[in-house]
């Protein structure tokens, strides 16, 4: 009886301590969203170009320089399966967008851009640079969810072929695509060529997957 009663105590304690372990290795493993803009400065990003990049009052800002050129802000790290959510808002024409698993070499870009663009101009559908092209354009009757000159919410989420866009809670792009599958880079902020842009961005967020 009592070398039952000692079993069943030893049973227990073993129990125990491996629930523990099991608890303290998942919260050691589990990745929350973390922030990829701080506020403050460009820590943890590169600027590619001429363009003008910045913060002010909390908010990052892309805004075209003198050369009206190509400019992108890159993160120093590559994200190859993510949930991305940020606010964005366009002043001027906001021609700009958000790469993912692509690199910049000078201002050539090599990857896929999910499109921050004016009205009726595909917001939240997927390009690849320098290759395909338009891989998802916007259909006119998602095209109102875009709010001009006021913040809008662009989700991204990145996992193996499959993307997915959401602008303002509202689904853009469900797409598999085995070559945007195979890509590696990071993310990247761009400012597009020809002049006179400006967008506010803030609130960068991303889970890794």
């Amino acid at each position: 009886m009592l070398k039952t009663k000692h079993l069943a105590i030893f049973c227990a304690a073993i129990l125990f301590l491996n629930s523990a372990f099991l608890v303290l290795n998942e919260s050691d493993f589990v990745k929350k969203p973390k922030k990829l803009f701080n506020g403050k400065d460009l820590t943890g990003w590169k600027i590619n170009g001429t363009e003008k990049w910045y913060v002010e009052n909390g908010e990052l800002i892309c805004e075209s320089g003198p050369d009206k050129k190509y400019g992108y802000l890159t993160t120093d790290k590559f994200y190859k399966n993510f949930d991305l959510s940020l606010q964005f808002k366009q002043e001027a024409n906001g021609n700009s967008g958000v790469f993912f698993r692509s690199t910049v070499d000078g201002t050539k870009v090599s990857g896929w851009q999910v499109e921050v663009a004016p009205p009726n101009h595909d917001t939240g559908g997927i390009y690849e640079s320098y290759g395909r092209n338009w891989l998802v354009q916007i259909p006119d009757e998602k095209e109102g969810f875009l709010k001009m000159g006021e913040w809008n919410t662009l989700r991204i989420r990145a996992v193996g072929d499959k993307t997915q866009t959401w602008l303002n809670g509202n689904l853009m792009v469900d797409l598999d695509d085995a070559k945007i599958g195979a890509g590696v880079g990071g993310i990247a902020l761009q400012i597009h060529d020809g002049g006179g842009i400006k967008v506010r961005w803030k609130n960068i967020m991303i889970e890794e997957l």
